[in-house]
């Protein structure tokens, strides 16, 4: 059993969001390359504000539908980055950059997620988003009862998640990690401290619920 679920926050911009979200107790922070997102940064911006990380603390790279420059670009830059790919790219344009990798599925009614899973060979998890034009940081929540047991990779929760729901999702989903963007913000693209203390706070109380279960 997955006992302790992991967090990311995504959608980072300024250095103070950065240092709380560490503070607040955050595994991994994505960056969102993609250019036509609010929360955008480009790659330099990313590669700063990565270097303020402590170890133990994973950078995320979002790209949706970048070229095969603009991805060896990313990876050289940020070497030790996971990358998140939320477009439509292949497996092999995802591997193409021979990085750690996790693959976005938008989950509207009607998705095989066994099989969509089951393609994304040598993916280190799924990240499950709601079905939106934007690709990602909607703040819509989709409908968790679309997730079969058995998908045969790591599960990253997201898709309008926030310290008052998060707790539910980890109890119903029992996800890998659970990534929150739009859920901790003041606006787009700039954080909250408190709110990401809370969604940190909502998930660990999740745990240890989850802990007291009989087994």
């Amino acid at each position: 059993m997955n006992s302790r679920t992991r967090i990311k926050i995504c959608g980072l911009t300024r250095e103070a969001d950065v240092a709380a979200a560490v503070a607040a107790g955050a595994d991994a922070l994505g960056f969102v390359l993609y250019a036509a997102s609010p929360r955008h940064v480009s790659i330099e911006r990313a590669a700063a504000l990565i270097r303020t990380l402590p170890p133990f603390v994973t950078p995320v790279l979002l790209l949706v539908n970048a070229p095969p420059a603009e991805i060896m670009a990313a990876a050289q830059a940020v070497p030790h980055a996971l990358l998140q790919f939320h477009g439509d790219e292949t497996p092999e344009q995802c591997r193409a950059a021979a990085r750690p990798w996790m693959r976005a599925a938008r989950m509207a009614p009607g998705i095989d997620l066994l099989d969509f899973a089951a393609h994304q060979h040598g993916a280190s998890a799924v990240l499950l988003d709601a079905d939106v034009s934007s690709y990602g940081g909607s703040g819509k929540v989709f409908d968790w009862s679309l997730i079969p047991p058995g998908v045969p990779l790591p599960v990253v929760l997201s898709g309008g998640l926030n310290p008052a729901n998060v707790t539910d999702g980890v109890l119903h989903v029992r996800p890998w990690a659970v990534d929150v963007s739009s859920g901790v913000e003041l606006s787009k693209g700039v954080k909250c401290a408190d709110l990401m203390r809370r969604f940190c706070e909502a998930v660990r109380d999740a745990d240890e619920r989850r802990a007291r279960e009989p087994i």
